[in-house]
């Protein structure tokens, strides 16, 4: 089977790529999570488990072998060694897990990311739509969703950050607002429209 056209999905936390993906499943496209799948790559790799307990936290690992997310979370957000150590270890296997996936689609498919530039998936896709919306927003979204403190979301944004140079942005990048006033569905139907 021929593998599909691939557009990347992507956003830091609390933009609403999510939602912007869940939309997409309703109109009947595929959709690649990438938080979900490198979660469960994560539990099944004795290699990555080995390099959590090894050079990130020993205390993310618990006794019986499990990620234990908190402690990992604690440990790598705030301390960009730690956090490019659990990236290296992770975005090899997403991506050759995320190629795999993509050889059984046909047509147009998609893949949710929040660490495009940063994991290298934008090499692997025909285009970039990136969804936006004011940090505040964001802050409120995912205090809301998760429970967390403020401080705690800004850190995770501030984890995520990063602004690729000209040379190294996708020359095929659209851009989604969502922003609590824009409305979702025309603008996904605009783009979809121009494919």
């Amino acid at each position: 089977m021929a593998a599909g056209r691939l557009i990347a999905v992507c956003g830091g936390i609390g933009s609403g790529k999510s939602v912007v993906c869940r939309i997409l499943r309703c109109m009947g496209y595929s959709v690649y999570d990438c938080d979900t799948r490198a979660k469960q790559l994560m539990d099944a790799s004795d290699g990555i488990r080995r390099t959590i307990a090894e050079e990130i936290c020993a205390e993310a690992i618990d006794c019986h072998g499990r990620i234990d997310r908190s402690a990992l979370a604690a440990a790598v957000f705030g301390d960009a060694t730690k956090l490019e150590i659990l990236n290296r270890a992770v975005h090899g296997c997403v991506a050759e897990d995320l190629m795999s996936w993509r050889d059984g689609q046909c047509g147009l498919a998609f893949v949710e990311t929040a660490i495009l530039y940063q994991s290298g998936l934008h090499r692997l896709v025909d285009e970039v739509w990136e969804v936006v919306a004011p940090e505040a927003i964001r802050v409120r979204r995912v205090m809301l969703r998760n429970g967390l403190s403020e401080a705690q979301v800004l850190e995770r944004i501030e984890a995520q950050r990063y602004r690729p140079d000209a040379a190294e942005l996708h020359p095929y990048t659209k851009e989604i607002v969502n922003d609590d006033s824009s409305a979702l569905l025309p603008q996904i139907e605009g783009l979809l429209r121009k494919l």
